[in-house]
């Protein structure tokens, strides 16, 4: 549901274990919020944008440009 998530953990080498570490929430939660059951809550998004270094908004695809 969320390409772009998955394109930048690629980049970096990152699990989504490992992501979901970073961000301080269970695999689970992570898988759930891929898979579009539940939002991800905005300091959470805004963390991975931190993390990624590009915007919130190419992280939800609304936007291709970082």
């Amino acid at each position: 549901m969320f390409p772009n998530i998955n394109a930048e953990c690629a980049r970096s080498g990152m699990t989504k274990a490992d992501l979901a570490e970073n961000l301080g929430v269970s695999y689970s939660t992570l898988k759930n919020w891929m898979k579009g059951k539940g939002e991800i809550p905005a300091s959470k998004l805004i963390a991975m944008a931190e993390l990624f270094k590009c915007s919130t908004d190419y992280l939800l695809g609304i936007t291709d440009s970082e």
